[in-house]
């Protein structure tokens, strides 16, 4: 299956640079995938599109602070971290811009020159392995010095507002670990999800730490050829409970986002009843995919050839995906992280 099916046009305009305050005032495109139709909502009118006993599982990571700026300890030339994931207390994985400068060995001074960092391998996709010199644990110096890690199309990523740190988090998030923020869930307030426990909708929780691979865009030309690289899941064992239970009885099960649904299929069994546990969850859906757990997806509008638009071409059928963001377009919705939802049923 050729990449190129699954870009389309984009008016730069329509990338959205500030999120919707308050968050559930984002507009939500409601689309039926059996019928191919469309209805233009707002998100906060969820509690009447979703049924009473539908099972809404969410995912609650937590983005860490994990860009950092810094300089090259030799000659003083800016360069900019952002910190994946540990491998030891003082060592970490990281991409590095410009990476032609950050060959290993290269020195790096970072933290507002309160750390030191030296490149000591380089892995595939420009991961760089950094071991740490610093004052503190690495996590706290990202709460002293880390930046939101805001995507690079919204303009100001390399100076984040005060504001970006609590409105790049879901409200509920709980567990850190995440590089990007599971976009979907921003858009719940507490209110909100008031709403729809009184509503007769569960709410269940999960976590996946998002990794810089999902929002990686595929390379090459054919969709077969990607891969995930993986990210830590666990699936709670009441959460694990709460879907079975739902599944058995012809409930619907909804998941707030692509990241959620990723983990849910992944920790899937024949039959569709899921496994609590925690792992390193690497499933690549694309179309042609045979959902065994998800029956609805909120979603927001995603990057050209990216693997969370497969997965959302996917989930509702790419043809009906494209024209659901052809009207998407036309009717000025706001795309991307900060920008408006789906909720496809």
């Amino acid at each position: 299956m050729d990449v190129s099916l699954f870009a389309y046009h984009l008016p730069p305009e329509l990338i959205a640079q500030e999120p919707a305050e308050p968050r559930d005032s984002a507009r939500l495109l409601v689309v039926d995938r059996a019928r191919a139709c469309w209805e233009d909502r707002q998100f906060g009118d969820m509690p009447d599109l979703l049924k009473p006993g539908d099972c809404l599982v969410a995912n609650e990571s937590k983005v860490i602070p994990a860009r950092l700026l810094g300089t090259r300890e030799d000659d003083g030339r800016p360069v900019e971290l952002l910190m994946l994931r540990p491998l030891a207390p003082t060592r970490w994985e990281a991409l590095v811009r410009p990476g032609r400068r950050c060959r290993v060995g290269a020195r790096l001074v970072v933290a507002a020159g309160a750390a030191r960092a030296t490149v000591v391998a380089e892995k595939e996709s420009g991961v760089r392995v950094l071991d740490v010199e610093a004052p503190h644990p690495v996590r706290e110096m990202l709460e002293r010095h880390g930046l939101p890690p805001l995507p690079p199309y919204i303009t100001r990523h390399a100076a984040p507002m005060p504001d970006d740190r609590a409105r790049y988090q879901t409200v509920y998030a709980r567990h850190e670990g995440s590089v990007a923020a599971p976009t979907a869930g921003l858009h719940f307030t507490d209110e909100l999800m008031e709403r729809l426990a009184r509503a007769g909708v569960e709410i269940h929780k999960l976590t996946l730490h998002v990794g810089a691979a999902t929002f990686r865009p595929l390379k090459g030309e054919r969709v077969e050829a990607h891969q995930i690289d993986p990210e830590t899941a666990e699936i709670p064992d009441d959460t694990a409970r709460a879907v079975n239970r739902a599944r058995a009885e012809g409930r619907r099960v909804i998941a707030v986002g692509t990241t959620t649904t990723r983990a849910l299929e992944w920790a899937s069994r024949e039959g569709g009843s899921i496994t609590p546990g925690a792992g390193a969850a690497d499933l690549y859906i694309y179309p042609g995919y045979a959902f065994k757990v998800v029956d609805g997806l909120i979603t927001n509008f995603h990057l050209p050839r990216s693997s969370l638009m497969l997965l959302a071409s996917a989930f509702c059928g790419r043809e009906v995906l494209l024209k659901a963001y052809g009207h998407a377009i036309a009717a000025r919705y706001r795309f991307y992280s900060y920008g408006d939802a789906m909720l496809i049923l």
